[in-house]
């Protein structure tokens, strides 16, 4: 992210980039330190790439599954209601989408409880549907989404 965005969305720690030092002489050596996160490994947050596949899953189940249910018709717009549908219900009680689960990734809560529950999952649908909080990240790379909605997509594998 550059500076100057990170600067006026985020505040001006978050977009210390790992390696670099705050002025409470702090510095964060790779992403999700300062959140306890750990560098490598199963429970790391999770890279954009892999985020972004997950995401191109879910898509096109959602596109399949409202494909069934408005055939011989294109699906149009019911697969953007189906996918907001499957991403609710599975983050909420779940904690993944089945695009998370087959690039072994996890939603789960900054603070470290064990849900994510329906208000949360809700608000960070909602944002992820225009498609701009989900573009922009700090240097722990939680998207705005996830940074309003208390969440963080780690791994799991």
């Amino acid at each position: 992210m550059s500076r100057w965005t990170g600067s006026w969305l985020s505040g001006p720690r978050s977009v210390l980039e790992p390696g670099e030092e705050s002025n409470d002489g702090k510095q964060q050596r790779w992403r999700g330190e300062r959140h306890g996160f750990p560098e490598k490994g199963p429970g790391s947050i999770a890279s954009i790439g892999r985020r972004t596949f997950a995401i191109l899953v879910d898509f096109l189940l959602s596109a399949g599954v409202a494909a069934v249910f408005t055939q011989p018709e294109l699906p149009r717009n019911w697969s953007l209601l189906a996918w907001f549908v499957i991403t609710v219900v599975a983050v909420a009680f779940f904690g993944f989408t089945p695009g998370h689960a087959l690039f072994g990734l996890r939603v789960a809560r900054i603070d470290g409880k064990t849900f994510v529950h329906l208000p949360r999952a809700l608000l960070r649908t909602v944002l992820i549907f225009p498609l701009i909080p989900a573009l922009v990240w700090d240097s722990d790379g939680r998207c705005l989404h996830d940074k309003a909605a208390g969440t963080v997509v780690i791994k799991v594998r």
